[in-house]
């Protein structure tokens, strides 16, 4: 009986200090990890999102435009994430052949976003 009470409390401490010993250092967060990530890729275009255990992800698609409006990549995407201050911070964006065009959403209205 003792013994077995003896390599129970054994195997406790071992488990414990695994725990201690993977854990982040005090005052540092956890490692980011990729809890979602898809994507698609074919000759007219291509789609990706992903998202990260701290709250970022980003979605976007773009296809090939081959006629007299425009010539070349249609992107359409947007991504979000938490900035240093707390605030979410969330962007949608068009990109075609006009450049780069986003638009960043704070709850329901949309303005241009800072470059």
């Amino acid at each position: 009986m003792m013994k077995t009470t003896l390599f129970v409390l054994a195997a406790l401490a071992i488990v414990c200090a695994q725990e201690a010993q993977n854990a982040p250092p005090q005052g540092q967060k956890a490692p980011v990890e990729i809890v979602k990530q898809d994507s698609e890729v074919d000759v007219d275009g291509y789609k990706f999102e992903y998202e990260t255990s701290d709250g970022t992800s980003r979605q976007e698609q773009g296809e090939y435009k081959n006629d007299t409006d425009q010539q070349g990549l249609l992107v359409r995407g947007s991504y979000k994430y938490v900035a240093p201050d707390g605030q979410q911070i969330s962007v949608s964006f068009v990109a075609d052949k006009n450049g780069y065009q986003p638009t960043e959403q704070n709850g329901t209205q949309q303005q241009p976003a800072q470059a």
